[in-house]
């Protein structure tokens, strides 16, 4: 490829990825995101209950399985891409750390094109229905993840326990080494990222 060709090549991917950042820190791409996670959890749970070849325990143990692996994804992809090396992703994060009342987020399109990936994995190792199902639940707790994200971040809570439970993710602000759960402590309690004060300082 002539040099000329791969510097416009250059060029157009240098326009597009500043697009797409730029893009990322709107209201209109974070919200967005929901206008199109949503439907699509829906419809993945909707195609699997809709075929009625799961029993109510393989439907239960199911969603029981998608909740705990999205929390796990959770805690992976925060605490080793967003905190990670990928620098794309350490840096759009970081963004969110300077300023964390803002709109910094995932370019919309890109969680569902993951999911939907994800999709495609599970079909080809299990039955459809499960497939459909696990995603799905997988994709209710990534909304839920992006509802309390917003949620800990501008709101003042009053009962006790929603405010331990936002503490955890606040901490994380102070203290980018420790509680990269934001939906659930557990990942951090189990592999020892959890902040613990330290009474004697």
């Amino acid at each position: 490829m002539p040099e000329k060709q791969k510097q416009m090549n250059m060029s157009l991917f240098d326009v597009a990825l500043s697009f797409i950042l730029n893009m990322s820190k709107t209201r209109a791409n974070y919200w967005g995101e929901f206008a199109i996670d949503i439907p699509l959890g829906v419809v993945l749970i909707f195609a699997s209950l809709r075929r009625h070849d799961l029993s109510p325990l393989a439907v239960v143990m199911t969603i029981g399985l998608g909740l705990i692996l999205f929390s796990f994804f959770e805690y992976f992809i925060h605490r080793w891409l967003f905190h990670g090396s990928v620098r794309i992703m350490a840096e759009g994060h970081n963004a969110h750390h300077l300023n964390p009342m803002g709109y910094d987020s995932l370019p919309f399109f890109l969680p569902a094109m993951v999911l939907m990936i994800l999709t495609g994995i599970f079909v080809l190792l299990m039955p459809m229905s499960k497939a459909f199902l696990l995603t799905g639940t997988i994709t209710f707790g990534y909304v839920t993840y992006g509802l309390s994200h917003f949620s800990i971040h501008h709101t003042s809570f009053h009962q006790s326990w929603a405010k331990h439970w936002s503490a955890h993710h606040l901490i994380h602000h102070r203290h980018t080494d420790s509680n990269f759960g934001v939906t659930t402590s557990t990942w951090d309690v189990l592999l020892g990222t959890r902040y613990v004060y330290d009474r004697k300082k």
